[in-house]
């Protein structure tokens, strides 16, 4: 086998000096060959150069979306990595100063539950310590705390050994009271400047959990299942007003209704309108409600 020689030019640094050769490889070992030049990383700091040579240059700003160390990285994490880690070189390549500090996503329904698992426990048992199986909130949190950095190493490692360049001895962590404290500041900010307004929205609820549930959480393994659901048809009765006139002509007299379909029956406590649609014909028929025998008025789609 050919030997093999490497050499790079750091010109990626203002006013390049040296050129900085590697040793000479008489029997070429990938795997020795990536730890050998982990190690010069290390030894001579060269990330941490690339971004201190360049105080005072113009700066390209960098957040890194934080994995959660609950769980073993997988090679998708390998790849979002390599695409972030691509910008930072290129920018930094151009000459601007790119910080890249590390961090780590505490926060979360699924270390809760995966706690709560280990400990064969429910939300019922915490804040209990007293009763059987119960446990404090002190002792609860500390758990979660351990769990959600219980592979911390295994990330260190595929960050250092894949070259995803970021400052992992000064991570964020956002369990810690000084991020949440810094959340909340920045909220107020944005409550102060008039950005924040007060919204109505239906959320999916855990009734277990005791908690409304995200899209991300809704989106987790074994969360969806095939069921066979029955759906409803619900009568909103009209009331007549000179809108309704114009619309549907004098109702007076009759029990008139609107006719709606919903696969999601219980949203109906929540509704505020009804919505039409602009270019589907409807029509008036005249029937009996199927529970009472009384005569009513009912409007739904033509086609139906």
């Amino acid at each position: 086998m050919r030997s093999a020689q490497f050499s790079v030019s750091l010109r990626s640094i203002p006013n390049p000096s040296t050129i900085v050769s590697y040793k000479e490889y008489k029997n070429l070992n990938y795997a020795q060959v990536g730890d050998d030049i982990l190690a010069f990383w290390k030894a001579n700091r060269v990330f941490e150069q690339s971004v201190d040579t360049r105080e005072g240059q113009p700066t390209f700003t960098f957040y890194e979306g934080p994995p959660s160390a609950n769980g073993k990285p997988g090679i998708h994490h390998v790849m979002a990595r390599a695409i972030k880690d691509i910008f930072c070189r290129y920018k930094t390549l151009q000459g601007f100063q790119v910080k890249r500090k590390g961090g780590w996503d505490t926060h979360g329904l699924p270390i809760e539950l995966q706690v709560e698992k280990e400990l064969g426990i429910t939300k019922d048992h915490i804040g209990k310590p007293e009763s059987e199986g119960g446990i404090s909130i002190e002792d609860y949190n500390q758990k979660c705390r351990e769990a959600v950095m219980k592979f911390t190493d295994l990330w260190n490692d595929l960050t250092e050994k894949m070259g995803y360049w970021v400052d992992l001895d000064n991570p964020y962590v956002t369990y810690q009271s000084e991020y949440i404290e810094s959340v909340w500041q920045l909220l107020k900010r944005l409550y102060d400047k008039g950005l924040l307004y007060k919204g109505y929205t239906i959320q999916p609820y855990s009734p277990k959990a005791g908690t409304g549930l995200s899209s991300h959480e809704l989106n987790m393994p074994g969360t969806y299942k095939d069921l066979k659901d029955t759906t409803i048809v619900a009568m909103f009765k009209i009331k007549p007003s000179n809108q309704t006139l114009q619309v549907f002509g004098d109702l007076q007299g009759l029990n008139a209704y609107i006719l709606a379909w919903t696969t999601t029956p219980w949203t109906l406590p929540s509704n505020t309108a009804l919505t039409v649609g602009p270019k589907i014909d409807y029509v008036l028929v005249k029937t009996f409600n199927q529970y009472t025998y009384l005569p009513i008025t009912v409007v739904l789609a033509k086609n139906l």
